[in-house]
Protein backbone atom coordinates (compact mmCIF):
# COMPACT_ATOMS: atom_id res chain seq x y z
CA UNK A 1 0.00 0.00 0.00
CA UNK A 2 1.16 3.59 -0.78
CA UNK A 3 1.68 5.20 2.47
CA UNK A 4 1.95 8.78 0.43
CA UNK A 5 -1.93 8.24 -0.20
CA UNK A 6 -3.15 7.51 2.91
CA UNK A 7 -4.98 10.10 4.89
CA UNK A 8 -4.02 9.46 8.38
CA UNK A 9 -6.75 9.68 11.48
CA UNK A 10 -6.57 12.75 13.31
CA UNK A 11 -9.47 11.27 15.64
CA UNK A 12 -10.79 8.56 17.64
CA UNK A 13 -14.26 7.72 18.49
CA UNK A 14 -15.28 6.66 21.98
CA UNK A 15 -18.14 3.98 22.17
CA UNK A 16 -18.95 4.65 26.22
CA UNK A 17 -21.74 3.58 28.03
CA UNK A 18 -24.50 3.42 25.33
CA UNK A 19 -28.33 4.25 26.43
CA UNK A 20 -31.01 6.82 25.78
CA UNK A 21 -30.38 10.60 26.96
CA UNK A 22 -32.07 9.78 30.25
CA UNK A 23 -29.75 7.20 31.02
CA UNK A 24 -26.73 9.19 29.67
CA UNK A 25 -27.75 11.51 32.39
CA UNK A 26 -28.07 9.58 34.74
CA UNK A 27 -24.48 8.01 33.80
CA UNK A 28 -23.50 11.52 34.21
CA UNK A 29 -24.53 11.96 37.66
CA UNK A 30 -23.51 8.63 39.03
CA UNK A 31 -19.75 8.54 37.26
CA UNK A 32 -19.62 12.34 38.63
CA UNK A 33 -20.80 11.04 42.85
CA UNK A 34 -17.75 8.41 41.98
CA UNK A 35 -15.40 10.80 40.78
CA UNK A 36 -15.82 13.50 43.51
CA UNK A 37 -15.77 10.90 46.35
CA UNK A 38 -12.29 9.10 44.50
CA UNK A 39 -10.92 12.65 44.78
CA UNK A 40 -12.30 13.73 48.02
CA UNK A 41 -11.66 9.92 49.63
CA UNK A 42 -7.88 9.66 48.78
CA UNK A 43 -6.94 13.34 49.41
CA UNK A 44 -8.73 12.73 52.65
CA UNK A 45 -6.32 10.08 53.35
CA UNK A 46 -3.01 11.73 51.74
CA UNK A 47 -3.94 14.97 54.12
CA UNK A 48 -4.30 12.62 57.43
CA UNK A 49 -1.24 10.93 56.62
CA UNK A 50 0.64 14.21 56.36
CA UNK A 51 -1.25 15.78 59.24
CA UNK A 52 -0.75 13.20 61.86
CA UNK A 53 2.53 12.45 63.44
CA UNK A 54 1.30 8.90 64.46
CA UNK A 55 0.79 7.65 61.19
CA UNK A 56 4.41 8.76 59.83
CA UNK A 57 5.63 5.46 59.41
CA UNK A 58 6.53 3.38 56.11
CA UNK A 59 3.30 2.00 55.88
CA UNK A 60 1.32 4.82 55.94
CA UNK A 61 3.43 6.78 53.61
CA UNK A 62 3.49 4.01 51.12
CA UNK A 63 -0.42 4.02 51.65
CA UNK A 64 -0.51 7.57 51.38
CA UNK A 65 1.19 7.76 48.04
CA UNK A 66 -1.19 4.70 46.50
CA UNK A 67 -3.90 7.26 47.47
CA UNK A 68 -2.66 10.10 45.07
CA UNK A 69 -1.89 7.23 42.47
CA UNK A 70 -5.45 6.26 42.76
CA UNK A 71 -6.99 10.17 42.30
CA UNK A 72 -4.07 9.93 38.86
CA UNK A 73 -5.42 6.75 37.83
CA UNK A 74 -9.03 7.53 38.22
CA UNK A 75 -7.84 11.07 36.34
CA UNK A 76 -6.23 10.19 33.33
CA UNK A 77 -9.86 9.44 31.38
CA UNK A 78 -12.87 9.64 33.66
CA UNK A 79 -13.78 13.17 33.64
CA UNK A 80 -13.59 13.52 30.24
CA UNK A 81 -15.68 10.21 30.08
CA UNK A 82 -18.44 12.34 32.18
CA UNK A 83 -18.15 15.27 29.54
CA UNK A 84 -18.79 12.75 26.62
CA UNK A 85 -22.22 11.86 28.57
CA UNK A 86 -23.70 15.29 28.06
CA UNK A 87 -22.84 15.35 24.13
CA UNK A 88 -23.41 13.82 21.26
CA UNK A 89 -20.27 13.11 19.33
CA UNK A 90 -17.75 10.97 22.06
CA UNK A 91 -14.30 11.61 19.90
CA UNK A 92 -10.89 12.25 20.86
CA UNK A 93 -8.19 13.47 19.02
CA UNK A 94 -4.91 11.44 17.74
CA UNK A 95 -2.58 12.99 20.22
CA UNK A 96 -5.22 12.96 23.23
CA UNK A 97 -5.57 9.54 22.70
CA UNK A 98 -2.25 9.09 22.62
CA UNK A 99 -1.47 11.12 25.71
CA UNK A 100 -4.07 8.61 27.66
CA UNK A 101 -2.24 5.89 26.67
CA UNK A 102 0.68 6.65 28.05
CA UNK A 103 -0.47 7.92 31.01
CA UNK A 104 -2.95 4.96 31.66
CA UNK A 105 0.42 2.96 31.97
CA UNK A 106 2.36 5.25 33.67
CA UNK A 107 0.07 5.00 36.84
CA UNK A 108 -1.30 1.66 36.07
CA UNK A 109 2.76 0.14 36.01
CA UNK A 110 3.30 2.12 38.69
CA UNK A 111 0.66 1.53 41.27
CA UNK A 112 1.96 -2.46 40.36
CA UNK A 113 5.18 -1.60 41.44
CA UNK A 114 3.43 0.51 44.66
CA UNK A 115 1.59 -2.67 45.55
CA UNK A 116 4.63 -4.72 45.26
CA UNK A 117 6.27 -2.10 47.85
CA UNK A 118 3.75 -2.41 50.44
CA UNK A 119 3.99 -6.03 50.27
CA UNK A 120 7.55 -5.69 50.71
CA UNK A 121 6.99 -3.29 53.85
CA UNK A 122 4.34 -5.77 55.53
CA UNK A 123 7.31 -8.69 54.34
CA UNK A 124 9.53 -6.98 56.45
CA UNK A 125 7.14 -5.59 59.67
CA UNK A 126 5.93 -8.89 59.94
CA UNK A 127 8.84 -11.16 59.68
CA UNK A 128 11.85 -9.56 60.76
CA UNK A 129 10.05 -6.88 62.77
CA UNK A 130 13.37 -6.32 64.91
CA UNK A 131 14.72 -4.81 62.03
CA UNK A 132 12.34 -2.86 60.51
CA UNK A 133 12.92 0.32 61.69
CA UNK A 134 16.56 -0.41 60.13
CA UNK A 135 15.56 -1.80 56.52
CA UNK A 136 12.21 0.84 55.98
CA UNK A 137 14.40 4.09 56.41
CA UNK A 138 13.40 7.45 55.44
CA UNK A 139 15.65 6.84 52.09
CA UNK A 140 14.01 3.02 51.39
CA UNK A 141 10.65 4.69 51.31
CA UNK A 142 11.61 7.26 49.07
CA UNK A 143 13.60 5.12 46.94
CA UNK A 144 10.40 2.82 46.58
CA UNK A 145 8.41 5.09 45.62
CA UNK A 146 10.27 7.15 43.26
CA UNK A 147 11.14 3.08 41.79
CA UNK A 148 7.53 2.89 41.21
CA UNK A 149 6.83 6.39 39.39
CA UNK A 150 10.02 5.51 37.15
CA UNK A 151 9.31 1.96 35.93
CA UNK A 152 5.73 3.21 35.48
CA UNK A 153 7.51 5.71 33.12
CA UNK A 154 9.51 3.27 31.42
CA UNK A 155 6.49 0.67 31.09
CA UNK A 156 4.64 3.40 29.46
CA UNK A 157 7.52 4.79 27.31
CA UNK A 158 7.81 1.10 26.05
CA UNK A 159 4.48 0.94 25.14
CA UNK A 160 4.30 3.89 23.51
CA UNK A 161 7.12 4.08 21.27
CA UNK A 162 6.22 2.06 19.04
CA UNK A 163 2.49 2.80 18.43
CA UNK A 164 2.84 6.13 17.90
CA UNK A 165 4.23 6.38 14.48
CA UNK A 166 1.58 3.57 13.27
CA UNK A 167 -0.74 4.03 10.50
CA UNK A 168 -4.05 4.81 11.56
CA UNK A 169 -6.03 5.43 8.47
CA UNK A 170 -9.37 3.96 7.94
CA UNK A 171 -11.40 2.67 11.12
CA UNK A 172 -11.34 4.94 14.09
CA UNK A 173 -13.72 3.67 15.97
CA UNK A 174 -12.20 2.82 19.76
CA UNK A 175 -14.96 0.43 21.89
CA UNK A 176 -14.00 1.92 25.32
CA UNK A 177 -14.43 4.76 27.20
CA UNK A 178 -11.13 5.68 26.54
CA UNK A 179 -8.14 5.20 24.72
CA UNK A 180 -6.64 1.81 25.80
CA UNK A 181 -3.52 -0.09 23.63
CA UNK A 182 -5.06 -3.15 22.45
CA UNK A 183 -8.10 -1.64 21.16
CA UNK A 184 -6.31 1.07 19.34
CA UNK A 185 -3.29 -0.78 18.43
CA UNK A 186 -6.21 -3.44 16.01
CA UNK A 187 -7.31 -0.19 14.15
CA UNK A 188 -3.68 0.59 12.37
CA UNK A 189 -3.54 -0.13 8.83
CA UNK A 190 -0.64 -2.78 8.79
CA UNK A 191 -0.10 -5.74 9.94
CA UNK A 192 0.48 -5.34 14.25
CA UNK A 193 1.43 -8.82 15.14
CA UNK A 194 4.55 -8.48 16.04
CA UNK A 195 3.73 -5.47 18.03
CA UNK A 196 1.12 -7.31 19.95
CA UNK A 197 3.32 -10.18 21.16
CA UNK A 198 5.54 -7.31 22.31
CA UNK A 199 2.76 -5.84 24.35
CA UNK A 200 1.46 -8.76 25.79
CA UNK A 201 5.80 -10.14 27.00
CA UNK A 202 5.26 -6.18 28.33
CA UNK A 203 1.92 -5.21 29.87
CA UNK A 204 0.86 -9.13 30.42
CA UNK A 205 4.21 -10.22 31.70
CA UNK A 206 4.18 -6.95 34.59
CA UNK A 207 1.08 -7.76 35.71
CA UNK A 208 1.16 -11.54 36.05
CA UNK A 209 4.39 -11.48 37.30
CA UNK A 210 3.99 -8.44 39.81
CA UNK A 211 0.57 -10.75 41.12
CA UNK A 212 2.44 -13.67 41.62
CA UNK A 213 5.32 -12.40 43.40
CA UNK A 214 2.52 -10.85 45.64
CA UNK A 215 0.92 -13.74 45.98
CA UNK A 216 4.00 -15.29 46.70
CA UNK A 217 5.16 -12.58 49.48
CA UNK A 218 1.15 -12.56 51.45
CA UNK A 219 1.24 -16.45 51.20
CA UNK A 220 4.17 -16.08 53.25
CA UNK A 221 3.70 -13.48 55.40
CA UNK A 222 -0.26 -15.10 56.48
CA UNK A 223 2.34 -18.32 57.51
CA UNK A 224 4.40 -16.41 59.53
CA UNK A 225 1.09 -14.80 61.35
CA UNK A 226 -0.69 -18.39 61.78
CA UNK A 227 2.47 -19.41 63.91
CA UNK A 228 2.28 -16.84 66.07
CA UNK A 229 -1.04 -15.71 68.43
CA UNK A 230 -0.77 -11.81 69.86
CA UNK A 231 -2.98 -9.09 69.82
CA UNK A 232 -0.33 -7.36 67.09
CA UNK A 233 -0.65 -10.49 65.10
CA UNK A 234 -4.12 -10.11 64.89
CA UNK A 235 -3.51 -6.37 64.03
CA UNK A 236 -1.57 -7.46 61.19
CA UNK A 237 -3.92 -9.77 59.87
CA UNK A 238 -6.26 -7.49 59.30
CA UNK A 239 -3.82 -4.84 57.70
CA UNK A 240 -3.02 -8.16 55.90
CA UNK A 241 -6.75 -8.64 54.55
CA UNK A 242 -6.88 -5.01 53.40
CA UNK A 243 -3.97 -5.14 51.26
CA UNK A 244 -4.90 -8.77 49.76
CA UNK A 245 -8.21 -7.21 49.14
CA UNK A 246 -6.87 -4.33 47.25
CA UNK A 247 -4.06 -6.30 45.27
CA UNK A 248 -7.21 -9.18 43.85
CA UNK A 249 -9.70 -5.58 42.63
CA UNK A 250 -7.04 -4.24 40.95
CA UNK A 251 -4.90 -6.99 39.24
CA UNK A 252 -7.86 -9.05 38.51
CA UNK A 253 -9.61 -6.74 35.92
CA UNK A 254 -5.51 -5.65 34.51
CA UNK A 255 -4.61 -9.40 33.79
CA UNK A 256 -8.05 -10.48 32.00
CA UNK A 257 -7.31 -7.57 29.83
CA UNK A 258 -3.79 -7.98 29.27
CA UNK A 259 -3.13 -11.43 29.38
CA UNK A 260 -5.49 -11.95 26.72
CA UNK A 261 -5.50 -8.41 24.90
CA UNK A 262 -6.61 -8.40 21.70
CA UNK A 263 -9.53 -10.76 22.45
CA UNK A 264 -11.79 -7.78 22.90
CA UNK A 265 -14.80 -8.99 25.11
CA UNK A 266 -17.61 -7.03 26.19
CA UNK A 267 -16.88 -7.96 29.37
CA UNK A 268 -13.77 -5.98 29.00
CA UNK A 269 -15.55 -2.87 29.18
CA UNK A 270 -17.23 -3.16 32.36
CA UNK A 271 -13.27 -4.18 33.95
CA UNK A 272 -11.97 -1.08 32.68
CA UNK A 273 -14.49 0.62 34.51
CA UNK A 274 -13.91 -1.41 37.23
CA UNK A 275 -10.24 -1.13 37.75
CA UNK A 276 -10.07 2.97 36.84
CA UNK A 277 -12.82 3.99 38.55
CA UNK A 278 -14.00 1.28 40.67
CA UNK A 279 -10.84 -0.01 42.57
CA UNK A 280 -9.68 3.89 43.59
CA UNK A 281 -12.83 4.31 45.17
CA UNK A 282 -12.85 0.88 47.04
CA UNK A 283 -8.83 1.36 47.90
CA UNK A 284 -9.80 4.37 50.49
CA UNK A 285 -13.04 2.45 52.03
CA UNK A 286 -11.00 -0.96 52.36
CA UNK A 287 -8.11 0.99 54.16
CA UNK A 288 -9.83 3.08 56.70
CA UNK A 289 -12.97 1.14 57.51
CA UNK A 290 -10.43 -2.12 58.77
CA UNK A 291 -7.93 0.41 60.06
CA UNK A 292 -8.92 2.12 63.56
CA UNK A 293 -5.46 4.29 63.40
CA UNK A 294 -6.62 6.02 60.20
CA UNK A 295 -10.21 6.47 61.63
CA UNK A 296 -8.64 7.53 64.75
CA UNK A 297 -6.76 9.86 63.18
CA UNK A 298 -8.80 11.18 60.60
CA UNK A 299 -11.64 12.34 64.16
CA UNK A 300 -8.71 13.93 65.76
CA UNK A 301 -8.30 16.09 62.07
CA UNK A 302 -12.09 16.70 62.76
CA UNK A 303 -11.92 17.42 66.14
CA UNK A 304 -9.05 19.76 65.36
CA UNK A 305 -10.76 21.72 62.43
CA UNK A 306 -14.18 22.38 64.24
CA UNK A 307 -11.87 23.79 67.48
CA UNK A 308 -10.19 26.03 65.08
Amino acid sequence: MDQGNISRVTEFVLHSLSGPRELQLFYFAFFMLFYLSIVLGNFLIVFTVISEPALHTPMYFLLSNLSFMDVCLSTFATPKMIVDFLTEQKTISFEGCMTQVFFLHVFAGGEMMLLVAMAYDRYVAICRPLHYATIMSVWKCTGLVLGSWIIGVLHSVSQLVFTINLPFCGPNTVDSFFCDLPLVIKLACTDTYILEILMLSDSGLMAMSSFVLLLISYTVILVTVRRRSSAGMAKARATLTAHVTVVTLFFGPCIFIYAWPFSNLPIDKVLSIFYTVFTPLLNPLIYTLRNKEVISAMQKLRRRQVSS
